[in-house]
């Protein structure tokens, strides 16, 4: 796997600038921004069948709306055990203050905030989990282009388990540029927030290209994990 190219693929593209700069622009609509996961599994699916431009061009609009709309949908289900979890504790602290039972209110809520501690430790632990395994499931989702396809439990564990090497280099990579976008656009807005509004102006876009960016890179190391997997002369197609 070569790390470095996936921090300077698109720039060997001429049309980088176009392409991501729309991906930016679309990643602030509502309802279409889900267009924007669609181009980041034709980036992986490039990789994988390796295209010398893995940037796609945005020409097919609705397949990558398609795409990214069955990945939403997979990401809220993937999502909701934690959702109805931290219903638990919450509906505990609001439904005593609600029926004005001041003193059962009371000792409600602190064991209810107790529970949301906890609960939050576990929601952590879940989460972490769950990025260790969106690798794999953007891979077989590349492959199949299905909504079962981001289920299929047993193929996503024995990809992990068989794979075992390049997959944690991924996923490390991939967790280390997260924590690093989130700390350097922290660090941006904060320091742009002392520039009366047209910091708050000028952090905006800046946060959306760094995520753009970030997310492509993401990507492009996913795609390189697939290939490798799948052998250098396996080009995928897509159901």
């Amino acid at each position: 796997m070569n790390i470095g190219k996936s921090f300077s693929f698109v720039f060997d593209d001429k049309n980088w600038m176009s392409k991501l700069g729309l991906g930016a622009l679309i990643t602030l609509v509502p309802v279409l921004n889900l267009a924007w996961s669609g181009y980041l599994v034709g980036i992986l699916r490039n990789v994988m069948n390796g295209s010398s431009e893995p940037l796609p061009t945005w020409d097919d609009l609705g397949k990558k709306f398609t795409d990214g709309l069955l990945l939403g949908i997979a990401g809220f289900a993937y999502t909701l055990p934690i959702i109805i979890v931290f219903c638990l504790p919450l509906s505990i602290m609001i439904v005593p203050s609600m029926l004005a039972m001041e003193d059962i209110a009371n000792t409600v809520a602190g064991v209810g905030s107790i529970l949301l501690a906890c609960l939050s430790c576990f929601a952590l632990v879940y989460m972490l989990a769950l990025s260790a395994i969106y690798p794999a499931i953007f891979v077989i989702f590349a492959r199949e282009g299905t909504l079962a396809s981001c289920f299929k439990f047993r193929d996503v564990f024995d990809l992990i388990r068989q794979n075992s090497s390049p997959f944690i280099t991924v996923w490390a990579v991939n967790l280390g540029l997260s924590f690093v976008l989130s700390i350097v656009v922290g660090g941006l807005q904060t320091v742009l927030g002392f520039i009366p509004c047209l910091g708050q102006i000028i952090s905006v876009p800046i946060m959306f290209i760094a995520i753009v960016y970030v997310s492509a890179v993401s990507f492009h190391l996913f795609g390189q994990f697939g290939r490798e997997i799948a052998g250098s002369n396996a080009p995928i197609s897509i159901a």
